[in-house]
């Protein structure tokens, strides 16, 4: 134990004071920048970790449930659009209600019909007629919700609530979601799982770029409330510019610094709030429990622990925070913008995070995050000072000169494949292995 304790506490000092030497030898905004990604990354690997590392569920829709988080950032805190819903706002959700009420009456006459033809005819024309329903009802308030002004405006908006009340709710929304893909894919094997999950998570992102009158679609939802000060106000506020010239720091930079540091110590309390509960849970009767059906299912399927009913509780629990993170990452950006959900960044990447810090370990898991975002920050610049040095002795307009120049953009792919590979090989477990039970 106090081995591990030394290795965490070796590996979290490299990181910091990798962040710290970017401040010092490039910028504190840039530094503050990677620390507040890494604390939101951190948050997202944990939620991974959580189904992986407990119970070794496969899941590949990460973005998927991330996307969620961001759409409940749109959805409690902008101001509700007023023409939009004059327009069809009243219309769109009662279709909407009408859909969900027809799915659960075919799904009750399903279970109250005896088996056979009958049965299905019946499920079948009750369908038909709730689906004709529902799009001569959404189909002309959609279509009248985006003609408002759709350069500016053209959806609904949200509730116009604080920003921060939209955290739980994005975690809320990608659980519920969760529930719901879990109770149908989770009874199928890993590999299913994965390509189960996976197709979901893109399925909520193409309804996120199609459905304008919920997200905007393409056209993005920009100018997000936030939980910091604007730099302007800041730079406008005297009291702020006499004690940042005090301090020897120019003003607009200090404005951006600070607003930094409140973002990076909102993320931080969740980040240690996640942090206990998790590991409370993990060292639990609950945890252990959890890595013995991840270990074996069907020795604990023998011992008359119902191996699906837990493996939905975990699914449920990782996918909420990670919808959290989401929502998170929305309001570090301050817009949410569907086409930037790509399997690479937001599921292919918190992979590597969890297996480079050490799957089923929590602080592995956070290292992976700021270890994985410090060097997915950094190559690219790192890489085109490398192929400066290289090509220093070319000739100008030389073919080859220029395709390594070019080829620096391409940086981050290589130098995450290689740190995976070395990680692999000399670590499998990851930095931080799974404390033995």
């Amino acid at each position: 134990m106090t081995g591990q304790r030394s290795r965490i506490a070796l590996m979290f000092g490299l990181v910091a004071a990798a962040i710290i030497g970017t401040g010092v030898f490039q910028s504190w905004n840039l530094a503050l920048a990677i620390l507040n990604m890494g604390l939101v990354s951190a948050i997202m690997a944990m939620g991974v970790n959580m189904q992986w590392g407990y119970a070794g569920l496969f899941n590949v829709g990460v973005m998927g449930f991330l996307a969620l988080g961001g759409l409940a950032a749109v959805l409690v805190s902008m101001p509700p659009v007023a023409e939009a819903w004059a327009a069809g706002g009243g219309r769109a959700w009662l279709a909407l209600v009408l859909g969900a009420a027809t799915i659960a009456g075919l799904i009750w006459l399903h279970r109250r019909l005896p088996p056979g033809r009958r049965r299905w005819w019946i499920l079948a024309a009750a369908g038909v007629v709730g689906l004709i329903a529902f799009r001569a009802l959404f189909g002309p308030a959609v279509d009248a919700i985006e003609d408002v002004d759709p350069a500016v405006s053209g959806y609904l908006g949200g509730l116009g609530l604080p920003i921060l009340l939209a955290w739980p709710v994005g975690g809320v929304l990608a659980a519920g979601a969760a529930w719901l893909i879990g109770k149908t894919a989770l009874g199928l094997r890993s590999d299913y799982l994965a390509i189960a999950t996976l197709g979901i998570s893109e399925i909520i992102i193409a309804v996120l770029k199609n459905e304008d009158w919920l997200s905007r679609g393409v056209k993005n939802v920009v100018g997000l409330p936030r939980p910091a000060p604007y730099e302007v106000d800041l730079q406008a506020d005297p009291g702020f510019v006499d004690r940042a010239t005090a301090l020897g720091l120019d003003p607009v930079e200090a404005s951006s610094i600070a607003v930094k540091l409140i973002y990076a110590g909102l993320f931080a309390v969740v980040l240690i709030v996640i942090l206990i509960l998790a590991e409370r849970a993990l060292n639990s009767p609950w945890g252990r429990m959890m890595r013995a059906i991840r270990d074996n299912e069907v020795a604990a399927g023998a011992m008359g622990k119902n191996v699906k009913a837990r493996h939905l509780q975990i699914f449920v629990l990782g996918s909420a925070v990670i919808g959290l993170a989401g929502a998170m990452m929305t309001t570090l950006d301050g817009q949410l913008t569907p086409s930037s959900y790509q399997p690479l960044r937001f599921t292919f990447l918190i992979w590597v995070m969890v297996i480079v810090g050490g799957s089923g370990n929590n602080w592995g898991a956070i290292l992976g995050g700021f270890l994985i975002w410090f060097f997915w920050v950094q190559v690219e610049p790192m890489g085109r000072w490398l192929m400066d040095v290289v090509t220093a002795g070319m000739p100008e307009g030389s073919a080859l000169r220029d395709r390594l120049l070019a080829s620096a953009a391409h940086m981050r792919l290589l130098t995450m494949g290689v740190i995976l590979l070395l990680v692999l090989r000399f670590s499998p477990r990851g930095l931080i292995p799974e404390r033995p039970a």
